[in-house]
């Protein structure tokens, strides 16, 4: 399976979850999932950015995907995977390295 560059989101914010309060903020988990993703799949290209829900970038799909979490009380931070929600609250490396696999990437 040919593999393409997958684009992972978090989407979150400074302040943590009402309901995920003992859980690390949003920007933690981008770094942790930046750092376990390099290390599962080691010279296997990905973008990963995190975006502010309250500030996000003006790219419109980003916009409104960021409403979306505010609007449906999504917990976060959301994950997604080239459109895909992989994870919400507390997402699971599991889920994660799954999806990636469908899209081609291979542990190492």
């Amino acid at each position: 399976m040919e593999r393409k560059e997958a684009k992972i989101f978090i989407y979150g914010a400074e302040q943590v979850c009402a309901s995920c309060v003992n859980l690390p903020s949003s920007k933690e988990t981008y770094e942790w999932l930046e750092a376990a993703i390099s290390r599962k799949y080691p010279e296997q290209a990905f973008h990963i950015q995190y975006i502010d829900i309250y500030s996000p970038p003006e790219e419109e799909a980003i916009k409104l995907f960021a409403t979306k979490v505010v609007e449906e009380d999504m917990f976060y931070p959301v994950v997604l995977i080239n459109d895909t929600v992989v994870g919400e609250g507390n997402p699971r490396l599991k889920s994660i390295f799954s999806e990636l696999e469908k899209h081609g990437y291979q542990a190492r």
